[in-house]
């Protein structure tokens, strides 16, 4: 029989010798839990190399992505779609085996890490989801929804504060099939963590609510081992279990230094390393027995087929159940969604409200609501601001995860990467609030939400310097322009009721990418739409209102300051004016060339854009000749109405603006 550490050497050695024919990465984390992973994967981890989408599959999350060799060796030797080529290929150009592991590209990796501490708090979203799913479908005797989330994590995840804001609410919510492998080796890339990193982390973890197994040995299989039992043993509480471990363990000279952190070990140290294992194997070379012993596509196509006997059963008992899981776990919309919708938002046309478009969003998920049991949404302590609750919101607790709506407290970051985790899981749509200015905290895990192409709902509110006497820390300015410039961020900023609705049923409908809401707390008045232009809102930028023939002036504007547009508009009379609405500038740049040419004539170069945000984005719309009205500064505490006239968004300032650009003509 082949002895455990040996199985774990395979790990070492394919991580090393990737590592050094590609020139750089970081052999020493691989090395270092080469033991844990073994154990875990080998004995406890639910998956099926057949088919990485299984949905009641444990998840397992690297939170110390940078160590990715380690999660490519395990889909490799496992099983997984991940042959010696792409092992060979790590780091290069169009590889699966990306440098830190990439959600999308190699089968099995569950979601992008590399940012450390967004794979734990990932991990929490994904136990969260799974928790909420269990108490949505399961039933007594049928549990199709039953699923541990396993991560592993670093010196690096631990200091960074993400992790505590997660860790801290999973303490809270009780996810008792969360558990994490801190990486407890004492090294950092400056060196031996003592000087920045004196923590009692098993005490802190104790208090915020863990199941803590402190003190394990990280390279002994039977410690490790009784380690994993205990914390499934633990249902109420997330288990953190500590591994005392040696970084690069294996290497002579350079384990337990920073040295094998981020760099090659060198060709005479990897044959050193194989020396010291007894490892007398040629890179890339893997034994067939080391191989048989790894497989685990058998056991886990019969896991997954016995789950396929359980879920039959449960479809027989409750048909209607398994249909509604079946259709929300592949992110499928309701059959009657778009005539649910369109009706929606024909319905709110026909009856229009003067309202904040806060109040219009909230408007939006009421009636959206009662169609999408999907939902799951939830604000960082502000949803009397955010407006993000409905008559349908059911709080979730640790007592009661039946809910669909969640206080995530004042944790805007790990509120959107909890978001990430709950999405990747699958069954829900999560949206979740705070102010705009706010997404600052939240910036890296909006960003990794575009990357990994997850359908996040993001909604902000108090959307320009109109939050008055809060005053510039809470004044956003350059963040709506920072959102669009975001690849792959859909971000909308209404102007009304109807654009309100619009933009929640396309970021409901789009699949491929999260959408930023950005909502105004001032009032705002609806415009009327006939049926023509109300089916051009949806294609994020359209004429609102024109003239008789062909402009000889366009007004551009979004969210409050369109209604500034409009009502220039009306006392421009001398003047051929078109007032264009572009509540989505992505959605927009996506249509078709004969359609923005409709909309923005290339000929027609007297152009004026509205938006009480940073004025250089405009100018891709209104060319260097146009003007813009727009902020250069941060604002000032004041009365919204006081701002708007200081910094000149009035409809006087507008008409004046147009008349000088009339008369250079």
């Amino acid at each position: 029989m082949i002895s455990r550490s040996k199985l774990a050497d395979a790990i070492r050695v394919l991580s090393m010798d990737a590592v050094q024919k590609a020139g750089s990465g970081h052999p020493g984390a691989p090395m270092g839990m080469a033991d844990i992973a073994e154990v875990l994967w080998r004995d406890f981890l639910k998956h099926n190399p057949a088919n990485p989408n299984w949905p009641d599959r444990d998840r397992f999350i690297l939170s110390n992505g940078h160590g990715s060799m380690l999660i490519y060796s395990l889909l490799h030797l496992s099983g997984y779609d991940l042959t010696m080529e792409d092992i060979q290929s790590f780091r290069q150009l169009h590889a699966k085996t990306a440098g830190h592991p990439e959600y999308g590209y190699a089968p099995g990796v569950e979601t992008t890490t590399g940012p450390l501490g967004q794979g734990i708090t990932n991990g929490v979203g994904m136990a969260l989801a799974e928790k909420v799913l269990a108490e949505q479908f399961n039933r007594p005797g049928h549990k199709i929804v039953d699923h541990h989330t396993y991560v592993f994590m670093g010196d690096g995840c631990m200091m960074e504060g993400i992790s505590h804001e997660a860790c801290s609410l999973a303490g809270t919510l009780g996810l008792g099939k969360l558990i994490a492998f801190w990486d407890d080796n004492g090294i950092s890339i400056d060196g031996d963590v003592e000087g920045w990193f004196s923590d009692d982390t098993p005490k802190r973890f104790e208090a915020y609510g863990w199941h803590v197994i402190a003190n394990v040995d990280g390279h002994n299989a039977q410690s490790v081992r009784e380690a994993i039992l205990a914390a499934q043993a633990e249902t109420n509480k997330p288990t953190l279990i500590c591994c005392k471990t040696i970084i690069g363990f294996g290497s002579p000279n350079k384990s337990a230094s920073h040295d094998c952190h981020g760099a090659p070990l060198g060709c005479e140290e990897v044959a050193l390393v194989r020396k010291n294992l007894g490892w007398e194997y040629q890179p890339f070379e893997i034994p067939h027995d080391i191989y048989q012993a790894w497989d685990a596509k058998a056991t886990g196509q019969n896991a997954e087929d016995q789950w396929k006997i359980c879920f039959s059963e449960y479809q027989n008992d409750y048909p209607e159940l398994a249909a509604e899981f079946n259709r929300r776990i592949h992110g499928e919309l309701p059959e009657t969604w778009t005539k649910v919708s369109g009706d929606v938002i024909k319905i709110l046309q026909a009856n229009p409200a003067t309202i904040a478009s806060r109040k219009a969003s909230q408007n939006a998920i009421e009636a959206f609501g009662h169609y999408l049991p999907e939902f799951l949404g939830g604000s960082a302590d502000l949803t009397s601001s955010n407006l993000t609750s409905w008559s349908g919101s059911k709080k979730i607790t640790a007592q009661d995860a039946s809910g669909n709506y969640l206080s995530y407290g004042v944790r805007e970051f790990a509120m959107s990467a909890m978001m990430n985790g709950i999405a990747l899981h699958g069954g829900f749509i999560p949206y979740g609030g705070t102010f705009l200015m706010f997404m600052e905290y939240a910036r890296n895990a909006l960003r990794m939400a575009a990357l990994m192409k997850q359908r996040v709902i993001f909604v902000y509110t108090h959307d320009s310097i109109g939050l008055g006497e809060d005053g510039p820390t809470h004044q956003p300015v350059e963040q709506i322009a920072s959102l669009r410039l975001t690849p792959n961020m859909s971000t909308w900023r209404p102007c009304d009721q109807i654009e309100s609705a619009v933009a929640w049923k396309a970021a409901i409908e789009r699949q491929g990418g999260p959408t930023s809401l950005i909502l105004s707390r001032q009032n705002l008045v609806q415009f009327e739409r006939d049926d023509a232009t109300l089916a051009n809102v949806i294609k994020g930028g359209y004429i609102l209102s024109d003239c008789e023939g062909e402009p000889e002036l366009i007004l551009i504007a979004t969210g409050s300051e369109v209604a500034l547009a409009m009502e220039a508009k009306a006392q421009l009379s001398q003047v051929r004016c078109r007032v264009v609405s572009m509540p989505a500038t992505d959605v927009f740049d996506s249509q078709c060339a004969e359609y923005q040419q409709q909309v923005l004539p290339s000929h027609i170069t007297k152009r004026i854009a509205i938006e009480a945000g940073i004025k250089d984005y405009w100018f891709k719309y209104t060319g260097l000749q146009g003007e813009i009205i727009g902020m250069t500064s941060f604002g000032e505490s004041a009365p919204a109405e006081q701002l708007f006239e200081m910094y000149g968004f009035t409809v006087a300032n507008v008409v004046d603006t147009a008349q000088r650009m009339m008369e250079l003509a």
